[in-house]
């Protein structure tokens, strides 16, 4: 006959087992190295930072406690391929078991890889990097910002470069480029600039070379949106050419290097700008000759066309005499047709009487009238001289030295048109004077 054994076993209870399973499981694993991707990331205001890692088959819950969570090297977030290293505890009042995180660090460069393409995607997808948010870059900036270390090679390089191709007044942000709390730095910088009231015409964000995990704060999205967000056009220039960041896509022009945004901020090297300004003076120089010759030559040209002032003040003297002189002329010949009128009156004199009377009143209006014409006939002329005289100084050469030009005459007085008829010894005619000069 078998003998019932169950009531021989050891009876727990519910916290003596899960006491029991505590001390097992943490004294088997005292310290671990776990690899997952994080997952249900939580950060509270009480400072603790809870998430689980996962892998394609299992997860398991991790914490880490407030005051690890100021010392982690990355800041976890969701998706992220991580190592955590720290202690297996487990939690009785829930009979669950977790991972106190002590430490973080990336899962290699892949799992950086991974997270930056799907940030990138994410970003994308709000309109972060459209071309049309893209702001031209200034060709002459007066005073540029650089955001970036205040020591190393990249500070003076940029300034070196700067200095030497186009002078201008440089201000420095100076930021943490690598590290915990880098990337809230560099925004709070590209903030800061677009507040100020003389903001810089231009902004550098520049670092020198590193790993992805040296560069990743330029990855975070806060520093992301404080680019997109800038007023001032932005040339990114973190780390070698063959690096790229995701500021670089939000930024309105991507430097390969600091030195290399440093010359693209400084399009135009002070010795072309030189040259340009002494080839448009050149230029101008010859225009405005080009232009007063052609003036020269219109003037010459109306001088020749102009009327002689002889003939003009001729012709209309000659039509006054011939005016004045049919007025003079004018009462003689009515008073001999008068006189006709009264000879063939003589013998009647009752008709003669009543003509004498008719002939006063007529000789009467007829002076009245002839007075008037002379009057009226005298104010035209006068008017017409007067009108003539006008045209005449208006069309004066002397009037058009006034206004700048000169005549240029040779030792007979001739007009002088070009350079090729220029003489030894000429004279330049202004408005006010002549001058003599000696080729």
């Amino acid at each position: 006959m078998q003998q019932d054994t169950t009531h021989n076993q050891p009876e727990f209870t519910v916290s003596e087992i899960s006491g029991a399973i505590k001390r097992v499981v943490e004294g088997a694993f005292t310290r671990v190295r776990v690899r997952g991707e994080i997952s249900g990331l939580s950060q509270p205001k009480s400072g603790h930072i809870y998430m689980s890692l996962k892998d394609d088959k299992s997860v398991i819950r991790a914490v880490c406690w407030k005051g690890n969570s100021a010392r982690l090297q990355i800041k976890p977030e969701d998706g992220l391929e991580v190592v955590a290293t720290g202690k297996i505890t487990t939690y009785g009042g829930s009979s669950q078991y977790q991972l106190v995180i002590e430490s973080l660090e990336i899962a290699g460069e892949g799992a950086l890889m991974a997270l930056l393409e799907k940030r990138k995607k994410e970003l994308a997808a709000r309109g972060l990097f459209d071309e049309s948010r893209k702001k031209p870059i200034p060709l002459f900036p007066q005073t540029i910002g650089v955001v970036t270390s205040p020591t190393g090679a990249v500070i003076r390089d940029i300034i070196h470069r700067i200095a030497e191709r186009f002078p201008c007044n440089i201000l420095l942000w100076p930021v943490a480029v690598q590290g915990k709390g880098a990337e809230n730095e560099i925004a709070d910088a590209i903030n800061g600039f677009n507040k100020l009231e003389n903001k810089p015409d231009l902004l550098i964000v520049a670092r020198g070379g590193g790993s992805l995990e040296d560069l990743w704060c330029f990855n975070e999205e806060i520093v992301v949106l404080a680019v997109a967000a800038s007023e001032i056009p932005i040339i990114s220039a973190v780390g070698h050419e063959t690096d790229t960041t995701l500021i670089d896509y939000a930024a309105d022009l991507r430097a390969p290097t600091p030195t290399g945004a440093a010359e693209i901020a400084t399009q135009y090297q002070i010795s072309d700008v030189r040259y340009q300004i002494s080839d448009y003076g050149n230029r101008m120089g010859l225009g405005v000759s080009q232009l007063l010759d052609n003036y020269q030559r219109n003037l010459q040209g109306l001088v020749r066309g102009l009327p002689k002032l002889d003939e003009i003040i001729g012709n209309y003297a000659q039509r006054l005499d011939d005016w004045s002189e049919r007025l003079q002329n004018a009462p003689q010949k009515l008073l001999e047709n008068l006189g006709h009128k009264l000879a063939r009156l003589v013998l009647r004199p009752q008709a003669l009487s009543n003509d004498v009377a008719r002939l006063n009143k007529e000789l009467h209006g007829y002076d009245e009238r002839l007075n008037n014409a002379f009057n009226n006939m005298l104010t035209a002329s006068s008017q017409k001289l007067a009108a003539t005289a006008k045209l005449f100084d208006s069309l004066n050469y002397k009037n058009v030295l006034a206004r700048g030009f000169a005549l240029v005459k040779g030792d007979n007085g001739e007009l002088i048109a070009s350079a090729s008829s220029a003489q030894e010894n000429m004279t330049i005619e202004f408005s006010d004077g002549e001058v003599r000069v000696h080729k």
